[in-house]
């Protein structure tokens, strides 16, 4: 693969891009980062982007939808807390539980934590009403409090993403620079466009490129197809390979608390500004 017309013949259509809307009159931009292709990095982009967003002075809240419970794990909570996304999702007299991260003079940082018991729990949505909306009834109660909701996802297309899907205003989708992942795109388009029946005002926020590693040319390759043909919709900022990242996530720490990270940190700050302009 050497030029970006290898893949003119097999890759799948760019996403139908909807125009975009204003969320002046809504309390709080509600954020899912999607991806049904797994390790393409939605849990460090959810926890690095909301601790840059909390960084740059707004209230800022993350939720843990996967069932792996790394966001959770990435942000120090053990899950000791009595109660996970799981209950609130469940019985809908229980209020969502809220841990704080941590707080600044005037901004904070929260989280909704998830356990394991989240993929019986998504089994025993299938026979509830309303089951779709669970997620987006729950954050409504709270949507006032901040100014930013990101709603970290699980890699399928299960109740637990399509209530994800329905409580957002804004898809960020993040994706590796391989062929596949073009692939993986695809997917997250028709199923975007299945939630739109019932989410109307859904609406793609970009894709970033995470794992990047400009030295390999099959990814500088698949990097120039995405900007060539899904345009403005791929963010500048390209998150690259760092160690820290992954250093940070064992440490239960976000990136701008982790000593030596700087440069991953910068990164995430340069994304947190684009993703401010777009909003």
């Amino acid at each position: 693969m050497t030029s970006t017309s290898t893949y003119n013949t097999q890759a799948p259509a760019p996403p139908r891009v909807l125009p975009p809307r204003s969320f002046l009159h809504m309390s709080a931009r509600i954020i899912s980062i999607a991806n049904q292709k797994g390790g393409v990095g939605k849990t460090a982009t959810t926890t690095n982007l909301g601790a840059s967003l909390s960084e740059m002075g707004h209230r800022v809240l993350v939720v843990d939808m996967d069932p792996q419970g790394n966001l959770s794990s990435s942000l120090h909570s053990s899950n000791g807390t009595r109660s996970t996304v799981a209950d609130a999702l469940l019985d809908r007299k229980l209020p969502l539980p809220i841990v704080p991260v941590y707080e600044r003079d005037n901004s904070g940082f929260d989280l909704v934590p998830t356990s394991v018991a989240l993929a019986s729990a998504e089994a025993a949505l299938a026979n509830k009403l309303g089951r779709e909306f669970r997620l987006r009834d729950q954050l409504n109660t709270v949507a006032d409090r901040y100014e930013f909701i990101l709603i970290d996802t699980p890699p399928s297309l299960g109740l637990l993403t399509i209530n994800s899907l329905v409580a957002a205003q804004l898809v960020l989708i993040p994706t590796e620079a391989r062929y596949f992942s073009l692939q993986g795109l695809q997917m997250l388009q028709e199923s975007i466009d299945e939630i739109l029946y019932i989410n109307p005002n859904l609406r793609i926020l970009g894709i970033v490129l995470s794992k990047f590693d400009r030295r390999l040319r099959e990814e500088q390759t698949v990097a120039a197809y995405l900007r060539e043909n899904w345009g403005d919709l791929v963010f500048e900022t390209s998150v690259g390979t760092n160690s820290k990242i992954l250093e940070a996530a064992s440490a239960g720490v976000p990136l701008v608390e982790l000593s030596g990270a700087q440069r991953a940190v910068e990164t995430y700050r340069s994304l947190a500004r684009e993703v401010l302009t777009r909003v």
